[in-house]
């Protein structure tokens, strides 16, 4: 769904021109409860020059809060990038995960920015844009360990994994025996204490611990072959701002922010193959 620089510019000057015209009528953007309704709500834009966005708050570091307080991460510099391309104001509003899909069917925000994957099931209920963060499940070990380089070499060795994970499931297929853990920061550490061999999780996660810590004595061995994209998401009568949204995008991958975001906070490109 990508769109040219004059389908944006066109697009953009909608949105300004539904703003003023909401203005003009007298309607308000409320107090953080997502776009009001109105001809811009009718054409899955906004109202009152305000993008609304959820987002967790607490997952770093996509969205987290820094020692200031202030909201910072992946997600909300790309959706304030996005904001900015389309002259619209950003409002975030921090919602919990579990929420997060519930409050976008009543229309308390416009969209979602919170590594939000793109599946068939999700397709079939909601509009995606173009991808803005591209990843791959991987195996980790310690810098020093060559005994793994596929995940058939996973064939009984010991993996940390979290019990509730996809990556569990992955590990145990290839024929790992499974140490339990409660999450990422946990099986890093007995990976680093070489009390297990190895732990499967996001390639994201991985880029984010060691640019965190760029001496962490453990390297990736081997990656899946299949993806997993994450991007903004809208339901179905808002497809007009999913489009908006996707020339946003263009001009910001083609000027190279996408990839300067990406860098910043995981030391290489993750916004695209």
């Amino acid at each position: 769904m990508r769109r040219n620089r004059a389908f944006l510019a066109t697009v953009t000057a909608t949105v300004t021109a539904l703003a003023l015209a909401a203005c003009g009528s007298g309607s308000t953007s409320g107090s953080g409860d997502g776009a009001a309704e109105g001809a811009g709500g009718d054409l899955g834009l906004v109202n009152d020059g305000v993008l609304t966005v959820a987002t967790e708050g607490t997952y770093r570091p996509f969205t987290f809060h820094d020692a200031s307080g202030e909201l910072v991460g992946y997600d909300v510099e790309v959706a304030e990038a996005v904001a900015d391309k389309l002259g619209l104001e950003v409002r975030f509003q921090e919602t919990q995960w579990d929420a997060i899909f519930a409050g976008l069917d009543a229309g308390r925000f416009d969209t979602i920015a919170n590594q939000v994957s793109i599946t068939p099931e999700r397709e079939e209920k909601y509009v995606f844009t173009q991808p803005y963060t591209v990843s791959r499940g991987v195996i980790v070990v310690r810098e020093d360990d060559d005994s793994i380089s596929s995940f058939e070499d996973l064939q009984g060795k010991v993996t940390a994994q979290s019990l509730t994970s996809n990556w569990r499931t992955l590990a145990e297929e290839s024929g790992a025996k499974i140490e339990a853990v409660e999450g990422w920061a946990q099986a890093v550490t007995l990976l680093e204490q070489e009390r297990v061999d190895a732990t499967i999780n996001d390639s994201l996660t991985f880029l984010d611990y060691v640019n965190e810590n760029p001496d962490a004595p453990i390297k990736v061995a081997a990656e899946t072959e299949e993806t997993s994209q994450s991007a903004f998401v809208v339901t179905p009568e808002r497809e007009a701002l999913a489009q908006a949204i996707d020339g946003a995008l263009d001009e910001l991958r083609s000027e190279g922010v996408l990839t300067e975001l990406s860098e910043k906070y995981f030391g290489e490109d993750v916004s695209s193959e």
